[in-house]
């Protein structure tokens, strides 16, 4: 859901922010499995179709690859800081951006009934401002 979210959201801005390149992948998955259909509903009713997404599994060459990485918890986080080598340099939450007192992490909703899913994605849409802020932060340059 966050990836059709954050493309989503970025196919909206301005370049270079419209041409980043958004990919999910998980650090406990197999790659090539279906997202779940509470998702794909989930997100339907925001207007973003994700039903041929599949799950990929987190490799080290993603984590080089990457601008930035965002997990959804801070399990999430400890997993990468322990496998990578090196640690990517922007390995941060979905919601680490967000002012206090706000909740930084997002759980998963696998398995739970549509409404569960929904509170995950508008947990995700509520954070996605700060992450584009972020970004910008990163790729625009002072006075470009």
């Amino acid at each position: 859901m966050a990836e059709g979210l954050l493309k989503h959201a970025l196919a909206g801005q301005p370049a270079p922010l419209r041409s980043l390149r958004v990919l999910s992948a998980g650090v406990a998955t197999r790659s090539g499995e279906p997202v779940s259909e509470n998702a794909v509903i989930a997100l339907k009713k925001a207007g973003i179709d994700i039903a041929g997404h599949r799950s990929l599994s987190l490799t080290q060459a993603m984590l080089d690859d990457a601008l930035v990485v965002l997990g959804m918890t801070e399990s999430h986080r400890s997993i990468i800081q322990m496998k990578a080598l090196p640690v990517p340099k922007h390995l941060h939450l979905f919601r680490d951006f967000m002012p206090a007192p706000a909740e930084k992490e997002i759980g998963d909703p696998y398995g739970g009934p549509i409404k569960v899913y929904e509170a995950t994605r508008d947990e995700m849409v509520e954070a996605i401002p700060s992450v584009l802020d972020f970004l910008k932060t990163l790729i625009i340059r002072p006075g470009a």
